[in-house]
């Protein structure tokens, strides 16, 4: 049996070792009778090391062949108990300096944004999620929660960890040092791992498994920063997660978001066609929360479609690190198929977050004020969040509020 600690691993008493042949006799070959809440008290087990390697093991496939980790009140629940073994965030504390910080802009509030994927897509595209969340900064108060890679070359983690010439130092983002990263940039890259500590007791036995577990649809539903998390787009590699998606961040109390899903099974706003979409949005302040289902196609954000073939493919950390540099400092050419690829994913946050609602543009250095007042689907704005994009690039905005996250994480952590 594998061996059972604390959490943090603080040599206090381990706890009691739990047995879940009862579950797993009930899950497998068929669901009897299980609900979410049995399912998400047993997985929250797998954080304080009390659950054996071959049930943890038993557990995650008997969920992924019954399908029910595609159910929006199992990732819901889930997802909680995922948040509830994290380490806690300073919320007061946040929500004071993101109100210093005042990045309020038409129905943006200036609280935390997050743009990313489920992965798993087998598409191999570029690190479009991470270099959106980059350019959204320039605008909004980012928190990308990331990893390293599971099931692509390159993970977000992985390839920040090549930036040159000075990479930030993403152990240090911490519970602790959230309010003087905020204090400096509007841009932080929480770094699942120090964040979620349960989870190393779960991820051997992950990268054992030669298919996708419920976890890999729990991450982007887990931001340890919910408590003060504003908007966020999540990209699916599977359509049928959608409504489930959108249902499950309904039932946690979310008020904005976007869950997109390519329609050639791509986990971001495809450049190439349509893209599924489920809209989260609140009638009115504190208001019903509703779920609208469309699909964007890239004309309906003013750019142009490109094959997939066409945009540059998922390659090795320290190259898309590169290429995410020459984009950031304005030297990769704005005609290129890989902007307007990622310029859409980062119009969709900017249209969720809100920001695309302000009547007039005062944004600085390319900005020609000139607001594109048109809307589209579910009456949003997409091709001013799109003008915006480019604008990220073009005024060294985005650049900048890196450059702040790389200075101020080296010397924390220096």
């Amino acid at each position: 049996m594998a061996s059972t600690s604390t959490p943090s691993g603080s040599g206090q008493a381990a706890l009691p070792p739990v047995d879940l042949k009862p579950l797993l006799t009930k899950l497998w070959p068929v669901n009897n009778d299980v609900t979410a809440d049995d399912i998400a008290e047993a997985i929250s087990h797998f954080f304080t090391n009390q659950v054996t390697e071959a049930q943890t093991a038993a557990l995650l496939m008997a969920l992924h062949f019954t399908k029910l980790d595609f159910r929006a009140d199992v990732l819901q629940k889930t997802a909680s108990v995922m948040l509830q073994a994290a380490e806690e965030i300073p919320v007061k504390e946040l929500n004071a300096v993101l109100a210093e910080r005042g990045r309020k802009e038409g129905a943006y509030n200036g609280g935390l944004c997050d743009i990313v994927g489920t992965g798993g897509d087998s598409h191999n595209t570029f690190n479009v999620s991470t270099t959106a969340s980059i350019l959204a900064s320039s605008l909004l108060m980012v928190s990308k929660h990331g990893n390293r890679a599971s099931t692509s070359k390159s993970g977000s983690a992985d390839m920040i960890n090549s930036m040159k010439p000075k990479a930030p130092v993403i152990n240090a983002v911490k519970p602790d040092s959230l309010v003087q990263v905020y204090s400096a940039t509007n841009y932080s890259f929480l770094f699942a791992p120090v964040f979620h500590t349960g989870m190393r007791y779960v991820a051997p036995i992950r990268k054992q498994l030669p298919f996708r577990t419920v976890f890999n649809n729990l991450g982007p539903l887990a931001n340890p920063v919910e408590a003060v998390l504003e908007a966020r787009v999540i990209g699916v590699g599977r359509r049928d997660l959608g409504p489930a998606f959108a249902e499950a961040l309904r039932a946690a109390g979310c008020r904005k978001a976007l869950i997109v899903c390519g329609e050639e099974e791509l986990d971001e706003i495809s450049c190439a066609g349509g893209t599924l979409c489920w809209m989260l949005r609140e009638q009115s302040p504190g208001g019903v929360v509703d779920i609208t289902h469309f699909t964007v196609t890239p004309e309906d954000f003013g750019a142009k479609r490109h094959p997939l073939s066409e945009v540059s493919p998922g390659k090795e950390p320290a190259e898309n690190a590169e290429i995410l540099q020459t984009i950031l400092r304005g030297e990769f050419p704005l005609d290129d198929p890989l902007i307007d690829f990622i310029a859409i994913n980062t119009a969709a946050l900017f249209v969720v977050a809100g920001v695309c609602e302000a009547d007039s543009s005062d944004m600085g250095h390319g900005d020609d004020g000139k607001v594109i007042l048109e809307r589209g689907h579910a009456g949003q704005r997409w091709k001013e969040g799109y003008r915006r994009a480019k604008w990220a690039i073009k005024s060294g905005e985005a650049w900048k509020q890196w450059q702040a996250f790389v200075d101020v994480t080296n010397k924390i952590g220096s």
